[in-house]
């Protein structure tokens, strides 16, 4: 696999916290179905609300 900059990463905005996060390796199969930047925002995900 060709390697690609950080720049050129897919990002998304995370539905708890509103950071912005970059596609990691460990999501590559389920990529479509992150929501979340962390186990923190996805566990605190009923606790705020936006």
């Amino acid at each position: 696999m060709k390697r690609v900059k950080k720049q050129h990463l897919p990002s998304k905005i995370c539905l708890t916290c509103g950071f912005s996060f970059t596609w990691r390796k460990k999501w590559e199969k389920n990529w479509e179905e992150v929501k979340f930047c962390s186990e923190k925002c996805r566990k605190s995900k009923n606790s705020k609300s936006l």
